[in-house]
């Protein structure tokens, strides 16, 4: 009777457990997850950081969960248009915004967005820093940040340079030098990282702080000239390119993109993702393909990756006002 009453014990305390592992992995049906495809939303259009972070982890993704993660690029007004799908969206965890840290620029640049950027979604997690660069196209006749400083000074609204749209990681980090150094250059946006840098490679635009995993191959074939990277610190990916900050001493400009799904997403299904997408981010090949593109990973749980957006929405307000960045 003791040795039955203990097993009837030890079975009640798990029960919880066994609970909550059963929610984890089923649907509001009842219906284990996930149990058809998987929708991963890119609000950028192909090409720049956000889709290759994006369409790494999906791959990943679609071999660990047993069913295919389907990526889609709804690029257009620096992600809202697809952030707004999402928001609007049922709360299930079939569809998955990769989204940068724009998303939380975003309401300081618009007067008004048709979702609460801090509401409406919730974050499963950070997945990959971004740090900047500073490149020219080859015929600008500058090789460091001092002498693209200097010619801006002395070329006012003359240089031309790029991003991937309004408020993005790329225009912020740009629109902040100008502010440090007293430059006045003249802003181009386009509707995502990708069409930004072809602009950027064919010359139509000379100059762009795009972040390096974009760059990678048009660095490699000199069809852009590096000047300097936008972290504190040089990277280990490119040793002999300078720190922005080596020349303006103080400037630094890094952020991350990161998981969303829409607020509402039951809990045991926000931390089945997490738990997901912390496998995927820890794979070798993974970790070895982001960080070859400084793109390293940087997995949080829901609760550190939220107290970030809340930091950070708060961060972009002050950068945005010092900056005089505007929606163009």
């Amino acid at each position: 009777m003791r040795a039955a009453f203990t097993i009837l014990a030890a079975v009640a305390l798990l029960m919880p457990a066994a609970g909550a592992l059963a929610q984890a992995t089923s649907t509001s049906s009842g219906q284990a997850y996930p149990v058809k495809p998987v929708r991963l939303l890119i609000p950028w259009p192909p090409g720049g950081a956000n889709d290759v972070v994006g369409r790494i982890v999906a791959q990943r993704l679609t071999e660990q969960l047993g069913q295919q993660v389907i990526v889609e690029n709804r690029g257009g007004a620096s992600g809202t248009i697809g952030s707004d799908l999402v928001a609007k969206g049922p709360a299930d965890g079939y569809t998955i915004m990769v989204h940068s840290a724009t998303h939380v620029a975003n309401p300081h640049l618009y007067k008004k967005l048709p979702y609460d950027t801090l509401k409406d979604f919730t974050g499963v997690t950070a997945l990959a820093v971004q740090v900047g660069m500073l490149v020219v196209h080859p015929s600008l006749p500058v090789k460091s940040v001092k002498e693209f400083i200097a010619l801006g000074k002395a070329r006012p609204g003359q240089i031309v340079y790029g991003t991937s749209g309004s408020g993005s990681f790329v225009h912020l980090a740009m629109a902040l030098l100008n502010a440090t150094t007293n430059t006045n250059m003249l802003h181009v946006p386009f509707k995502g990282g990708g069409p930004a840098t072809i602009a950027l490679v064919s010359g139509e635009v000379q100059a762009m702080t795009a972040t390096i995993g974009s760059l990678v191959p048009h660095i490699a074939s000199k069809r852009v000239r590096p000047l300097g990277v936008t972290s504190a610190q040089r990277v280990k990916q490119y040793p002999d390119v300078p720190a922005i900050a080596e020349s303006v001493p103080g400037y630094e400009f890094v952020a991350w993109i990161g998981a969303f799904v829409a607020a509402g997403t039951p809990r045991p299904l926000v931390d089945r993702l997490n738990g997901e997408f912390r496998k995927a981010l820890a794979h070798p090949d993974t970790a070895k393909i982001l960080g070859g593109q400084t793109l390293d990973p940087m997995p949080m749980s829901p609760e550190e990756f939220g107290k970030l957006l809340k930091a950070d929405y708060d961060k972009y307000e002050k950068v945005i006002r010092i900056s005089g960045a505007k929606v163009d």
